[in-house]
């Protein structure tokens, strides 16, 4: 007889059949015992690294207190067989075409693996390599004014020129703009946080917006499990996600008591920066970015206004924007920047013409351009590239 993901282990010197699971099935096994929080993984994998480890591994160097805490998880683990939970996951995944990140994977995105409550898993459809673009999230209110979609649009369409990827959360209102906008863009991508498990879009009306998405070359992620509904509390959850993953979060419309301040608070706790667009004073969906001003976050008028923000915060310069934009600094390149401002040379150029010479994928030449642009070495100039000397 043949035992498929099976071991054996002597109990009480018997060899007792047990299952055998790879990373990602031992990181969702992982969810589902009860005590195991994630906050709890997240100080048993700094000792273990690893759920295999953790759940495996040798352990005999480990201080006291984590050593009993893992014989603890290993009890759970090994009190019950996972296959019957594990298949039916995997079957919703296949029918999906989606796939599962754990926080011990390469794949998982440095930006949110730095907040405090990251999620152990991410449940991800689309292109897994916009999850390491750097990310501006744009949020605001469900019931947005013409001027508010407007600016929703011509915002994410200028910054996903740009390089960046725009991060929102699907809803109705701003977020959908916020996407749209992306999409029109003739460069960049866009990344959807959704509150639902990843087998399902909410609202409804936007699922073909998701499957735009997806066609485009962009991303859906979620923390939840397939067949989980959008429930109310999910929405914050959510929201540290869309945060967590940018690094800034632009506010374009927002009441006083929305879901777009909560993300606005979880990215000020995340060490992100905040960015808010003003409106009317007689514009009820304008005080929450009011508001948000007289707390601190960043005014801007214009697109402009964020990346001069992110390159003087990136840089560490202490200078105002037009010194930002001025001033000069010894630059050291590694090989491959040398390379592709190289092939740039001192006139504008469009990315495909960069694809084109450079032979490196989008995403990777981006990512490059990105880190130019925000050491004040490269210019963008509405989707084209200049080299600055």
């Amino acid at each position: 007889m043949v035992w498929e993901n099976a071991t054996f282990r002597f109990i009480n010197g018997v060899a007792v059949v047990t299952e055998h699971h790879s990373e990602v099935d031992l990181a969702f096994i992982a969810q589902q015992i009860d005590f195991l929080t994630p906050k709890r993984q997240q100080q048993l994998l700094q000792v273990t690294t690893s759920y295999q480890q953790l759940f495996n591994g040798d352990v005999d160097d480990c201080p006291e207190f984590e050593s009993k805490e893992i014989k603890r998880v290993r009890k759970a683990y090994h009190a019950s067989r996972w296959n019957s939970i594990l298949e039916p996951l995997h079957d919703q995944l296949r029918r999906s075409n989606a796939t599962i990140i754990p926080i011990t994977s390469e794949q998982y995105p440095a930006q949110l693996k730095q907040i405090s409550s990251a999620p152990p898993l991410l449940f991800i459809k689309g292109d897994i390599d916009n999850l390491h673009l750097p990310q501006i999230a744009i949020v605001g209110s469900r019931k947005m004014t013409r001027g508010g979609e407007r600016n929703a649009e011509d915002f994410s369409r200028f910054l996903a020129n740009s390089g960046f990827a725009i991060t929102s959360g699907l809803a109705v209102g701003i977020d959908g703009a916020a996407h749209r906008g992306a999409l029109q863009a003739h460069s960049g991508s866009t990344i959807a946080v959704m509150a639902t498990g990843i087998d399902a879009v909410y609202p409804r009306q936007h699922k073909y917006l998701a499957d735009q998405i997806l066609d485009s070359g962009g991303t859906l992620v979620t923390e939840f499990v397939p067949n989980t509904k959008p429930l109310p509390h999910h929405f914050p959850q959510r929201n540290r996600v869309i945060s967590g993953l940018s690094l800034g979060v632009l506010v374009v419309e927002a009441a006083m008591k929305s879901g777009s301040l909560i993300t606005a608070r979880t990215a000020l706790e995340q060490n992100r920066e905040v960015f808010a667009i003003p409106g009317s004073i007689h514009n009820v969906q304008s005080r929450g970015c009011h508001w948000l001003i007289k707390q601190g976050a960043s005014l801007v008028q214009e697109a402009e206004d964020i990346i001069t923000e992110l390159a003087g915060a990136l840089a560490g310069l202490n200078a105002s924007v037009s010194q930002v934009l001025s001033v000069r600094v010894e630059q050291d390149f590694d090989n491959e920047e040398q390379a592709l401002l190289d092939l740039m040379g001192f006139e504008l150029v469009d990315l495909e013409t960069l694809i084109e010479r450079s032979h490196w994928s989008v995403t990777k030449l981006l990512q490059m351009l990105i880190s130019l642009e925000l050491r004040n070495v490269v210019a963008n100039e509405n989707g084209c590239y200049q080299r600055l000397g």
